[in-house]
């Protein structure tokens, strides 16, 4: 495969022939950051272990130079930070028996660029290349801009696809913003219980990140929030729970504005806001 990137890169775990460890795959992640899929993507990680017939494969966008100066440590150069990093992420990929890991290695900045045509090129070909039943990259809620960029680059290098050659479904997941905003029958819900710590040893791998900022932790506590909020009149389902916004009618439907598509779930939560306060308020 040709990248557009000089740095780009494809990891196989268990060293499969490339062409058959990106063809077999069912779940594909697509995360802006390394540490981005452990982070946001329980569901299809955890889906794919251990099953002979699904395979996940991760695709980590930036080459992650841009993190907190503060994080840095002072005898690391950028390109040690960016090797660093890239090979925490391979460790997760190893450790959670992934098909494939590829790092196409852009810069934050060049991510954020509007209508990037290599980023754009470059998924469409791993697109291609894999076939994916289930994409699940950030959501265009998020407050973080390189994940806003990148889930908008998913959706028109899905929508460059043949409708045949489309994904069945697209998810944007949850990281710098969470979606417990939601009304519930507009989340996607992912029951992610019972292998808590297997996910946790896969967050454990990003040292670089989680020595400054307890990245590990909060998510765990964010999807046993998720789990335990849920629902105030009922016990609770499951231990740890993921919420997703479905963009599949994103990839359906090339006329959908995701401006629209995204306010019409704000205007759902807002009318239910103003309705309960209308209730109780002269």
């Amino acid at each position: 495969m040709k990248w557009s990137q000089p740095g780009a890169e494809l990891f196989v775990p268990d060293h499969s022939p490339i062409e058959i460890a990106l063809t077999r795959t069912t779940h594909l992640g697509i995360g802006a950051h390394p540490d981005d899929l452990e982070f946001m993507a329980w569901k299809p990680i955890l889906e794919c272990r251990e099953n002979p017939d699904n395979w996940f494969t991760g695709v980590t966008v930036t080459d992650g130079s841009g993190y907190p100066q503060d994080k840095e440590p002072a005898s690391h150069s950028a390109d040690q930070i960016c090797g660093l990093r890239r090979a925490e992420q391979n460790q997760a990929a190893t450790r959670g028996k992934y098909g494939a890991m590829i790092h196409l290695s852009f810069s934050s900045k060049a991510v954020k660029q509007p209508e990037n045509s290599n980023l754009v090129g470059d998924l469409k070909e791993i697109l291609c290349a894999t076939s994916p039943k289930w994409i699940f990259t950030h959501n265009p809620a998020d407050k973080h801009e390189t994940h806003v960029a990148l889930c908008i680059a998913v959706i028109d290098a899905i929508r460059e696809l043949p409708a045949a050659k489309r994904p069945e479904a697209l998810y944007g997941c949850e990281v710098w913003r969470g979606l417990d905003w939601m009304m519930d029958e507009d989340k996607v819900i992912f029951d992610v219980s019972g292998d808590e710590n297997f996910m946790q040893s896969l967050m454990s791998v990003y040292s670089s990140q989680i020595r400054g900022k307890r990245y590990d932790e909060a998510t765990l506590g964010r999807k046993r929030a998720n789990a335990t909020y849920f629902s105030a009149r009922e016990a609770d389902r499951c231990t740890t729970m993921e919420y997703a916004m479905n963009l599949t009618p994103l990839i359906q439907n090339d006329g959908l504005k995701i401006q629209e598509y995204v306010a019409g779930f704000i205007r759902r939560l807002q009318d239910d806001v103003l309705s309960r306060i209308n209730r109780f308020a002269p």
